[in-house]
């Protein structure tokens, strides 16, 4: 049994660092990632990237909202993870994340993502969580279909880029279902 809530046997989550500038900066240069989990943005000077950095630095967190850096165990930086939208009250949460491409496909963002599941449905007792993917990345879709989460809904045409419009999923996840997930894995081992 792990011990410790934001590590599991590939990654943790911590907060950003501002010695990180220069990794998200780097891959700031990845227009294609840049499309799969947000938008192209116009190019940013370092000195920009290390205001964004002492920025997250200084406001990580905004009530139930975070932002987090996805490192391996190494120290290896390989991603950031982000919770929006928590709403308390109702106990739904939305979240993002961006692994950087020369760590795509090692099951980094998969367990980035458990991590956070499980401190928002067994600490924080939210009871939904979802998720926003963009019609044309089969990888993302492949993720949360993987983790569990359900397709919901669409949003057509709700995403503008290579000169033309895209629809976007709304994928869900309840507690009920991941403590469902928790308990077959727990069978399997």
């Amino acid at each position: 049994m792990k011990s410790y809530m934001w590590e599991g046997s590939k990654v943790r989550l911590r907060p950003l660092e501002f010695g990180d500038w220069e990794d998200y900066h780097q891959n700031d240069h990845d227009s294609e990632g840049a499309r799969l989990c947000d938008m192209i943005h116009f190019p940013r000077t370092e000195e920009g990237t290390k205001a964004w950095a002492e920025e997250k630095v200084d406001h990580p967190v905004e009530g139930d909202n975070i932002w987090l850096s996805i490192e391996t165990l190494d120290g290896v930086l390989v991603g950031s993870l982000c919770t929006s939208h928590c709403d308390p009250r109702n106990g739904t949460f939305k979240y993002g994340i961006a692994i950087f491409r020369e760590h795509w496909r090692q099951g980094y963002a998969s367990e980035a993502i458990k991590l956070i599941l499980g401190y928002y449905f067994e600490e924080l007792r939210y009871a939904k969580a979802n998720a926003h993917v963009y019609a044309f990345n089969n990888g993302s879709i492949a993720l949360q279909e993987h983790l569990g989460f359900k397709q919901e809904g669409r949003l057509r045409d709700m995403i503008f880029t290579k000169g033309k419009h895209h629809d976007e999923f709304i994928y869900g996840l309840t507690k009920r279902e991941y403590e469902e997930l928790l308990q077959e894995k727990s069978t399997m081992d």
